[in-house]
């Protein structure tokens, strides 16, 4: 079970991720103060969705590595405590504030100085998870080593 857990709730939890940060961009790239002030409103009753997905994915994953902590595993292990406390003491707050400032229809500097540093901090995550996926998929052996290019390297006499 724990094997069908882990890919879930991570693919979840990156989507979810993505969806927020997507949102939020194409938000205040394209939309009316309105528009943004929904987004940002609407993103932390995500978190009811994205932390119970972050915890499972964290959960199962330590259950599924065992005590192996080398290769692969190791990586993805190094990684979990940027991503963790860059959600916890960066994007979850900030998110907050700027449920909060939107609400009250204050789109100041703060507000969007605050925005800039969200949207850098959620890419670093979505870059962290998806370095995760992919080292999970390799491990599952869904990605093949690349095969050498047959034009570039020499024929052996």
């Amino acid at each position: 079970m724990t094997k069908i857990i882990h890919p879930f709730a991570g693919a979840v939890a990156l989507i979810t991720i993505a969806t927020f940060w997507l949102s939020t961009a194409l938000s205040e790239l394209f939309a009316s103060h309105e528009t943004v002030a929904m987004v940002k409103t609407a993103i932390p009753w995500g978190f009811l969705l994205l932390i119970p997905m972050l915890a499972a994915t964290g959960g199962s994953g330590f259950v599924l590595a065992k005590q192996r902590r080398a290769g692969l595993i190791g990586a993805k292990i190094k990684r979990m405590p940027f991503i963790a406390g860059n959600g916890i003491l960066v994007l979850i707050p900030a998110a907050l504030f700027l449920a909060s400032k939107a609400k009250a229809a204050e789109f100041d500097t703060t507000f969007y100085a605050v925005q800039t540093f969200e949207l850098v901090a959620g890419a670093a995550n979505i870059v962290l998870l998806g370095l995760n996926m992919r080292d999970g998929l390799k491990m599952k052996g869904r990605f093949r080593a690349r095969q050498p290019d047959r034009l570039t390297t020499k024929p052996i006499l």
